[in-house]
């Protein structure tokens, strides 16, 4: 080990280890297929090596964050308003972001007091397609300049200063647009989860950055010739599924495509626009995480870097 990395580092045994003394995994094996992603791998040995540390590790680093407020509080003469404690999740399209958020809800929520804890991605702060076609950016969907930062903003503010009712807008992957009037409505939850390829960029539009209101913040990574792979498979499943359906925005466009255009449709996809974002946009973050989960082509994660400074 590097001493002088900014990283503590763990091979999965390691990682594995830190959870010495729990016994029973509270999730069944059809919850967790009801939580796994499309083309997404992830067993109950996964969810024991790997999510229920990190749940307790992030259990008491919430558990440091409430007694802080309270101390401070205490100190100010002043009380203690709940505050929810704000993990981000980050990394590429296909990498498993919002499997990963989906577990880390589902187990959180079932430790210790059974906090309340909500899940919101930031794709429902896209601009709307109509928007994104007006600005000639429709082909940068993901891009920072097709979000709605200024929003999301206001959104994050809303949510840490404790407002009793904060709306975050609704997306579609279906419709693959934001729906009209559809929100989702957050109300002072125990712990709030962030998951987007954007949470954890820097370029601004507004003084405050997304990432200012984590506590907490992972980037799930993977080498892209694996998330590559996994895209063009799960495009693949998806034109078997979601694109027969004729509510689909892409079922006029791929729906009846055969399986060589299909992978060479996703692979030009892939590098027109998903490797671009990712090598622009996603993978410069990665060193902003407070933790990192590095995947390999199984979908196991094997490696694990918290950071240290």
């Amino acid at each position: 080990m590097n001493l002088y990395s900014p990283y503590i580092e763990f091979n999965r045994k390691e990682w594995a280890e830190l959870q010495e003394h729990q016994t029973t995994i509270p999730l069944t094996e059809m919850e967790l297929e009801q939580l796994k992603g499309l083309n997404e791998e992830v067993s109950i040995q996964e969810v024991k090596d790997i999510y229920l540390p990190l749940t307790h590790f992030i259990d008491l680093y919430a558990s440091v964050s409430r007694e802080l407020n309270r101390l401070t509080a205490s100190y100010l003469k002043k009380e203690a308003d709940p505050v929810p404690y704000i993990i981000g999740i980050g990394g590429s399209v296909a990498v498993g972001k919002s499997t990963a958020a989906r577990l880390l809800q589902a187990l959180l929520a079932r430790g210790k007091n059974n906090p309340k804890v909500d899940l919101v991605t930031t794709d429902g702060f896209l601009y709307p397609n109509a928007v994104l076609e007006e600005k000639g950016i429709m082909n940068r969907k993901g891009f920072p300049e097709s979000y709605d930062i200024k929003s999301l903003i206001q959104f994050m503010g809303d949510v840490k200063s404790g407002k009793p009712e904060v709306k975050a807008p609704v997306y579609s992957h279906l419709a693959y647009d934001v729906i009209p009037g559809e929100e989702k409505t957050i109300c002072q939850p125990d712990i709030l989860i962030i998951e987007g390829i954007n949470v954890l960029q820097i370029k601004k539009e507004t003084p405050l950055l997304v990432s200012d209101f984590f506590d907490f913040s992972i980037y799930i990574d993977a080498e892209e010739q694996h998330i590559r792979h996994w895209y063009i498979e799960r495009f693949k499943l998806l034109r078997n599924t979601a694109f027969q359906n004729t509510d689909s925005f892409f079922h006029s466009r791929f729906a009846n495509i055969g399986e060589e255009e299909a992978v060479q449709t996703a692979s030009q996809i892939w590098q027109d626009i998903n490797a671009k974002n990712l090598h622009e946009n996603i993978l410069p973050t990665k060193g902003r995480a407070r933790l990192i989960l590095k995947k390999e082509a199984d979908h196991s994660i094997q490696r694990i870097q918290l950071r240290k400074l």
